[in-house]
């Protein structure tokens, strides 16, 4: 019988998953369309490596296992899976069709409706990826200031200007590579020091788990503007979550560009770019950024239903009191059980991250552990908790109930000095994101470059 949400006798059974998995590896290359989604980051032999239905914050696999889903389809998900309003608006479009000849009058409700909420929003663009509107606004500022060098710092997607500065980045020409640089999150003196008139962006998630230091965030902006650089925001996790405009909107600061995906259609495929009139122009003319599914409707209808929710609902107060439970009452456990030499639980309440100090030993092991018991107690857990507003309040009190539960065993995992000996699959992969050792160069030596 599968597994359910609950305190299970046994780990799932994932004959069916595995199967599939063997039939994928004949055919696919890689094996996952979202690396973070893939087996390396879900350990192999407990973790389902498929899911086949979801319906608000649960999901089941394709054994039937049932499981309470923290990862949010790595975030799109801001309303939940099967989320009524949202599907009914997508059923009403399906019927009149989905993809058309000419643009659709939905393309510009959306627009208008961007340009009510995103503070910076004088000009909106529709695309259907995140790394598409990132690639978009680094071409249209490069264009606009005439410069090609990019300061950037966080994950902005595969395209290869960003790509060429981490580790893999194989395939990218080095003349490339030479024109991105990264910088420390709230080091705005090396920032400012680095700046010169070769720098087209600055692009940047506003705060990943990390809080901007006091005023960074408004002394980037300044620093930008005094150089003649434009500021991007990258916004696919801050988007519709930390407020409904955004990190913009919460820390009242416009950005020349920002870019969104995440959060914003509940699932369905969009992204939108959004900016100053003056540089969104160059889209008219100059600059070329076009898809064939760009106008495709049902997203376009999963857009509007999922940002009038959002805003009617206030989500974004929703996630922040849910979120704050969890998050604190993590911390709560992990000084209660004396774990909190091992771990923490950071980030704004909208979404927040496990961390292991390195105390605690390999942290790959103990995050596999960790996974392991709480995908058995029924969660699907990857060290996250991206939010939706389907989460309840009586699944926190679950979670930390399992929480209480796996935290005394990874403690006995680590204070006896063999953590595998607990684990019953392969070790987590390490997850790629960016670069760590950061390359942004003075003033003097990016004029030598």
């Amino acid at each position: 019988m599968p597994n359910n949400i609950g305190f299970n006798t046994n780990y799932p059974d994932i004959t069916e998953s595995d199967k599939l998995y063997d039939r994928a590896l004949k055919v696919q290359k890689p094996i996952t369309q979202t690396l973070a989604k893939g087996p390396g980051q879900f350990t192999k032999s407990i973790a389902p490596k498929y899911l086949v239905k979801g319906k608000g914050s649960h999901v089941w696999d394709a054994d039937g296992n049932e499981y309470i889903d923290f990862n949010a389809a790595i975030g799109p998900l801001s309303l939940g899976y099967a989320y009524p309003a949202v599907d009914e608006a997508i059923k009403r479009q399906l019927e009149d069709g989905i993809t058309f000849s000419l643009m659709h009058p939905l393309e510009v409700e959306l627009s208008e409706l961007i340009q009510e909420i995103i503070p910076n929003a004088e000009a909106v663009k529709i695309a259907k990826t995140g790394a598409d509107v990132c690639s978009a606004a680094i071409r249209v500022a490069r264009a606009f200031t005439g410069r090609d060098k990019v300061f950037c710092c966080g994950y902005h997607g595969w395209h290869d200007w960003y790509i060429g500065i981490t580790s893999r980045n194989a395939g990218i020409p080095e003349a490339i590579q030479d024109m991105t640089y990264t910088f420390e999150y709230n080091d705005i003196e090396s920032i400012k020091a680095a700046l010169d008139d070769t720098v087209a962006a600055i692009i940047l998630e506003p705060f990943i788990f990390e809080a901007p230091a006091p005023g960074f965030l408004q002394q980037l902006a300044e620093a930008c503007k005094e150089n003649g650089t434009l500021l991007i925001f990258d916004e696919m996790w801050t988007g519709f979550r930390i407020a409904i405009g955004g990190a913009q909107e919460y820390f009242g600061v416009k950005p020349d560009l920002a870019v969104y995906s995440k959060a914003c259609a509940n699932g369905m495929p969009i992204a939108l770019l959004t900016g100053r009139a003056d540089v969104m122009e160059l889209f008219n003319s100059e600059v070329f950024s076009y898809t064939t599914f760009g106008g495709e409707a049902l997203s376009l209808a999963a857009c509007i239903a999922t940002i009038q929710e959002l805003i009617s609902k206030n989500v974004p107060k929703y996630l922040d009191q849910l979120g704050g439970r969890l998050k604190d009452g993590y911390n709560q456990l992990a000084i209660e059980l004396g774990m909190d030499q091992y771990t923490r639980c950071i980030g704004f309440n909208c979404r927040t991250m496990v961390t292991f100090t390195p105390q605690a030993g390999n942290g790959l092991e103990v995050k596999t552990l960790m996974q392991q018991e709480m995908i058995k107690r029924g969660i699907l857990w990857a060290g996250f908790h991206n939010l939706s507003y389907s989460h309840t309040d009586e699944e926190v009190d679950y979670t930390l109930q399992a929480y209480r539960d796996v935290l005394s065993i990874v403690k006995e995992a680590i204070e006896s000095g063999d953590i595998k000996s607990y684990l019953k699959g392969e070790v987590l992969e390490a997850v790629f994101r960016k670069v760590s050792n950061y390359n942004i160069k003075p003033k003097t030596a990016v004029a030598l470059s």
